[in-house]
């Protein structure tokens, strides 16, 4: 029998709050409308958009269809050899997958960067085992189409027919579906265009690389189905409307951010990556229009920001009883997918705001073309260099007297607002400067802020949206680094180095532009300046 789906709020003055919250919603019968696909629900200026955002209330039921042909392929592609899959996606492409293959105990190579010491990692792999799964709704993603040409040049550079071993995940009608039948690549998977990305764990862009991987993904959307079910139901005991009565009455009294983890205990077991893909759903589904909710994903119960937290957070466990938790949500995978995004739709609702559009995503991403199309050889002054650290700062606030790294992070921690947050934003290479991740911890014990890190530029398909229209009060360290191998992205005129600076600056610009305050570190030697900059923020802190 499928674990069922859950909500406990163990906090009681939340659970007094959510209780009438809950009841109204049910009343309105909220979950039966956005089961049947009702666009009403978010009124009249968000209905363009909701109207073909809301498949994935069905998912369960109309992915069937794409497992045995996901098994199939699987089947093919052992019996040729290909045992590996690496998966180039970013935002929803590649987060729902990654969780996915976690929990299921598989191995998934993840490309959701755009450093070019990770994608070289990749290429090292056994090429001859190797299936490239590139995942885009339309193919213009820069990141996924730059590992895509990279990819291809090195299959065919080690003898292999690189439209073989390419498998495409896109929208039926987009320029990728024409591309991928130009280039003969091996398959091409369309998923439910009327899904959007944070929403698509359950299509194809979930289901095609975590199948071919070895997930169970059959047994997923049987957890989805039994979810289903519950989820439907003009109840107020139903668990999202539950949930999304919590965030909506934590966040009517200031608590506007969410701290989440996916570990059920200090030693970090538990479903590895939920955080970090419920993180991506709710900033991009919520932070809009100056309002919304931050997800914060920490490390641990025990974690700071989590057992710690302030009144201007709620603490939410992925497990029953976890530590800490002012409410936990349990069930199984593909149980909680669905459970998770029913909640942050309603949210949407309970906050009056539009949860399937993202307005400020683009903004980035246009600063970063514009430094591409006008590329410049000459590098940014920085505002002082401390030993292995180059320290850049724009705007005044920044004491023209600092002359350290600590001195810079103390400014930053100065500026920031009471009940504000401090984003970490790392442009390094996820696995050899893994490291970095200490950063966030140390940072919220020093600060006494919420705290976030992400890794770029794959946090700009998630919290990115928050951070220009969420509420206004978040302070921004950005992580750089000189690169000691870079690689060309073929017929394209940058390099993956260039790319990447040009994401973080792009970012940094328009941040800048919403009056927020943004330290550049940029590290001359990534092992080094990491180092002294974890020294600098604990000396922020003594």
């Amino acid at each position: 029998m499928t674990e069922q789906i859950s909500v406990e709020i163990v906090h009681s003055g939340l659970n007094a709050e959510a209780e009438p919250l809950a009841a109204q919603l049910a009343e309105e019968q909220v979950a039966s409308k956005l089961t049947a696909q009702d666009p009403t629900l978010w009124g009249p200026e968000a209905e363009p958009e909701s109207a073909i955002r809301l498949s994935w209330t069905t998912l369960h039921e109309t992915s069937r269809p794409l497992v045995a042909e996901i098994l199939a392929l699987r089947a093919e592609l052992h019996a040729e050899g290909v045992d590996r899959v690496v998966l180039a996606g970013m935002g929803g492409s590649s987060l729902a997958p990654e969780v996915i293959c976690a929990t299921a105990g598989v191995a998934l190579v993840v490309l959701d960067t755009t450093d070019p010491g990770q994608v070289a990692d990749a290429l090292a792999g056994d090429l001859a085992r190797t299936v490239l799964v590139v995942s885009s709704k339309s193919g213009g993603t820069v990141e996924t189409d730059s590992h895509r040409r990279i990819f291809a040049k090195a299959f065919a550079a080690n003898g292999i027919e690189a439209a073989r071993r390419i498998v495409v995940v896109t929208d039926p009608g987009s320029p990728f579906q024409q591309l991928s039948a130009d280039e003969g690549y091996r398959k091409v998977f369309l998923a439910d265009p009327h899904v959007g990305g944070r929403y698509s764990a359950l299509t194809a862009f979930g289901l095609v690389p975590a199948g071919l991987a070895g997930a169970d993904i059959g047994g997923l959307l049987d957890e989805a189905a039994a979810a289903a079910t519950v989820l439907s139901q003009d109840s107020a005991d139903n668990p999202a409307l539950r949930l999304a009565a919590a965030f909506g009455a934590a966040h009517a009294r200031g608590a506007e951010k969410v701290v989440i983890t996916s570990a059920d205990s200090a030693s970090g077991a538990g479903l590895a990556g939920f955080g970090d893909w419920a993180e991506q759903l709710v900033a991009e589904s919520t932070g809009k229009n100056g309002t919304g909710l931050l997800p914060v994903a920490v490390e641990s119960p025990d974690a700071a920001g989590f057992a710690d937290a302030g009144e201007d957070a709620t603490t939410v466990g992925i497990a029953p009883g976890t530590p800490n938790a002012q409410l936990t949500t349990s069930g199984p995978l593909g149980g909680l997918f669905l459970l998770w995004e029913y909640a942050t739709a309603v949210a949407g609702r309970v906050l009056g705001i539009n949860p399937f559009d993202q307005p400020d995503v683009e903004a980035a991403k246009k600063a970063a073309r514009a430094l591409l199309d006008a590329p410049t050889s000459a590098p940014a002054t920085p505002s002082f260099v401390d030993g292995a650290v180059e320290v850049h700062a724009a705007g005044d606030w920044l004491p023209a007297e600092a002359a350290t790294v600590a001195d810079a992070v103390r400014a930053l921690v100065a500026a920031l607002p009471k009940h504000g947050y401090l984003s970490v934003q790392a442009y390094l290479d996820r696995l050899d400067d893994a490291s970095a991740v200490v950063l966030r911890p140390v940072l919220a014990v020093v600060t006494g802020v919420q705290t976030t890190f992400g890794w770029g530029p794959r946090f700009l398909h998630s919290t990115g949206q928050y951070h220009k229209g969420g509420h206004q009060n978040g302070a921004f360290l950005q992580l750089t680094g000189v690169n000691e191998q870079d690689l060309e992205v073929p017929d394209r005129p940058y390099t993956l180095s260039v790319l990447q600076l040009a994401q973080a600056l792009g970012d940094g610009s328009v941040l800048a532009g919403h009056g927020r305050p943004v330290l550049r570190l940029h590290l001359t030697d990534r092992a080094a300046g990491l180092a002294q900059v974890v020294k600098a923020v604990q000396e922020v802190g003594e």
